[in-house]
């Protein structure tokens, strides 16, 4: 498996590419992802959302409509791809598939939701692999930001002491900024959960 990344818009919102022998998958197309998009896929298979925050939504109809495929975005964050909740004129999409906590495979390749809320209420991260693709739920050395509209400190706390308990060191890819490990932000994320105490 190989995963390409490259930050876009004003916030350096990552966009991954994720390739096997066979496929691709596209998670968090924001703002103008679409041109990069086009030049590093030949056979993407879907569109997958972390969340719902216009950053790394922006692209989804374009990239969905250009390679007619399906996006999957996480249940309780499916409202803000039409909403425009930040008054940025976002374009709306649509998704295809609402998705809560479950696993599941899109073509050969096994894709596995996690629900983290506390950024927006459908925040997630999605699992391929041993890569962990955290959206804006945590970074190297900091959390996603609580203090949205629909964002809530009581269910970050919930999500951050859900992610303390993993066993397994997978490899974080953030919304933002550099990747890191789950066992490496494990003291981090102690801080926080005080912190939000």
């Amino acid at each position: 498996m190989q995963i390409l990344s490259k930050a876009f818009g004003d916030y350096q919102t990552n966009c991954y590419i994720v390739k096997t022998d066979k496929a691709e998958l596209i998670i968090d197309p924001g703002i103008g992802a679409f041109e990069w998009i086009k030049k590093e896929v030949s056979s993407p298979i879907a569109i997958l959302n972390t969340h719902g925050h216009f950053d790394h939504v922006w692209d989804n109809q374009k990239t969905k409509e250009r390679f007619n495929i399906p996006l999957y975005t996480p249940k309780a964050d499916a409202f803000m791809l039409k909403d425009d909740i930040f008054g940025f004129n976002m374009p709306s999409s649509e998704p295809d598939f609402e998705v809560l906590e479950e696993s599941f495979d899109i073509g050969d390749i096994k894709v596995k939701f996690w629900s983290f809320p506390g950024h927006t209420p459908g925040c997630s991260a999605i699992q391929i692999g041993d890569s962990l693709f955290s959206g804006d739920f945590i970074f190297k050395g900091s959390i996603g930001r609580v203090d949205f509209p629909y964002s809530s400190p009581e269910e970050m706390k919930k999500s951050l002491k859900k992610l303390l308990d993993f066993k397994e060191d997978l490899r974080v890819y953030p919304g933002h900024g550099p990747a890191t490990t789950v066992f490496k932000e494990k003291n981090s994320l102690r801080s926080w959960l005080k912190y939000l105490d």
